[in-house]
């Protein structure tokens, strides 16, 4: 649960940095960012800040928005039904970003989240800069991380299941519960 408050501060700071970044917003993409706390409580350690810019039955693109040193939790979009899972498109646009992805341990830049080790098992250190892109195959476990700048970056992607991601911390809760508010899911 966060409070109010935290909620408001993060999506301001993100609109800063997604505006800051030399992308334009209106005025009703500034009312649909949200953030997403994954019901650990910190979410300026572990969390992420996204405005979706459209979603259809097939497709999505959103701007997803890392303030500094904050990480989105390791997880997998897996198969739901006949849908092989959430194939998704990363695109870094400014700042720092660091994804962790299968692979040999390179880890250079990025840190694990203390007390956290066992649930950050994804060491393989792809080290996004503006332009860059990384595809990331339905089911392939990941997460990432923004350094002292904070990190902007596009998520397109095939239909979104995101409700039904899968997380290697299980003390994740996929609704971001807002002190005073209705539940938001991210």
């Amino acid at each position: 649960m966060i409070k109010l408050e935290e909620f408001k501060e993060v999506c301001e700071k993100s609109i800063k940095m997604i505006e800051n970044a030399g992308l334009l917003l209106t005025e009703e993409d500034k009312e649909k960012i949200t953030a997403a706390d994954f019901g650990l409580s910190q979410i300026k350690k572990e969390g992420v800040q996204i405005l979706t810019m459209f979603q259809t039955n097939r497709i999505a693109g959103k701007i997803l928005v890392l303030l500094p040193f904050q990480t989105e939790p390791e997880h997998w979009h897996p198969t739901v039904g006949d849908d092989p899972g959430k194939e998704e498109v990363i695109r870094a646009i400014s700042g720092d970003l660091y994804f962790y992805i299968p692979g040999e341990d390179n880890m250079k830049k990025g840190f694990l989240v203390n007390g956290k080790e066992e649930c950050y098992t994804m060491r393989n250190e792809v080290d996004l800069k503006p332009g860059d892109q990384l595809v990331l195959p339905a089911g392939t476990k990941h997460w990432f991380q923004a350094g002292e700048r904070g990190a902007v970056m596009y998520s397109f992607s095939t239909t979104v299941t995101d409700l039904n991601d899968q997380f290697t911390d299980k003390d994740i809760v996929r609704d971001t519960i807002i002190e005073g508010t209705p539940s938001n899911a991210y």
